[in-house]
């Protein structure tokens, strides 16, 4: 699956809140009093949740930029995260980071390098699953703060747990069934993992019936992929992709590159359908950058995918 949804988590550039975050680091090494310094982790933790590695740079349309600053601004959360364990936000802002991260940038310079080295690509690929399980765990804790035993039920009963979830908890069944998915699809000798494709599903089910507008409709793009990794009938597989990309495209504006690219990789190659591969990439390319500021980021590193995919045409269609 593409999961080509993760890269919208990347939030806005905030310099106010930024220099906030910057002096509570400084005032944290200064702080002896337990109290004093909880609150200050809490305060920092706030401004990060609110627009940390999770949400602070959808609106910059720089990826080399972000990627370069997103570790340390991840390091910085979980090291408030060992402070304050079960700070809400940041547990869910953090999940949110980690499946950004590893997905738009660590799992495509594995892609990008597959021609060249198989074994530094697998390598690579490796990395991006180790990131991918770490943000699944985040998101399931996030979900244990206020569902105490969560992660054990939904092991036991994937559609009992998830019933216990409502609305408002929304971004972190995504995100933790995002993180999950993709982990998988990275993980084709993991039997183990691809054991857990029930509870993703059961994961981003909940999240269709909450709302299936949540993020433009980022669950239609995960389902644009998934659809097609079930057994059964291929047409009628296609056929609910198909409904899912049509889904997204109408809560996107038709202005998120990324199901443009979901349906061409899971649907348009296995069809071997060249001409619809071509023109699903060229409607992703031809979106202008600016004209959704909260998609800037997610559309950057999709046209950059789209663009890879495209040089790759003569080895993907017979």
């Amino acid at each position: 699956m593409s999961h080509a949804e993760a890269a919208r988590g990347l939030g806005r550039a905030d310099a106010p809140r930024g220099a906030v975050a910057a002096a509570l680091s400084f005032a944290l090494i200064l702080l002896p009093g337990c109290g004093i310094k909880r609150l200050a982790v809490n305060q920092l933790g706030d401004a990060l949740a609110g627009g940390g590695s999770g949400t602070v740079f959808s609106g910059d349309d720089s990826p080399d930029l972000i990627r370069a600053a997103t570790p340390f601004s991840l390091k910085l959360m979980e090291s408030l995260l060992a402070e304050n364990p079960g700070h809400r936000k940041l547990l869910l802002a953090t999940s949110q980071g980690f499946t950004t991260y590893a997905y738009a940038f660590v799992k495509q310079d594995a892609d990008e390098i597959e021609d060249e080295n198989i074994d530094k690509a697998l390598a690579i690929r490796g990395d991006a699953k180790k990131l991918l399980l770490r943000a699944r765990d985040y998101g399931l804790r996030a979900i244990e703060v206020d569902h105490r035993g969560f992660g054990d039920l939904l092991r036991k009963d994937p559609a009992k747990a998830v019933g216990t979830v409502g609305k408002k908890d929304i971004a972190k069944l995504y995100w933790t069934g995002a993180a999950w998915g993709a982990a998988i699809s990275l993980a084709k000798d993991d039997a183990a993992l691809i054991g857990d494709l029930p509870i993703v599903e059961a994961l981003m089910e909940r999240v269709l019936a909450l709302d299936d507008t949540f993020e433009l409709g980022a669950v239609h793009g995960f389902f644009i992929a998934y659809e097609m990794t079930k057994t059964g009938d291929a047409a009628e597989a296609a056929k609910s992709a198909r409904k899912h990309f049509e889904r997204a495209v109408e809560l996107s504006g038709g202005q998120d590159a990324s199901v443009y690219v979901a349906l061409a990789e899971a649907v348009s190659i296995p069809e071997q359908n060249k001409k619809e591969f071509e023109e699903l990439l060229g409607k992703a390319l031809a979106i202008d950058i600016d004209a959704k500021r909260g998609l800037r980021l997610s559309n950057s590193v999709f046209q950059r995918r789209a663009r890879w995919l495209l040089s790759r045409k003569d080895r993907l269609f017979l």
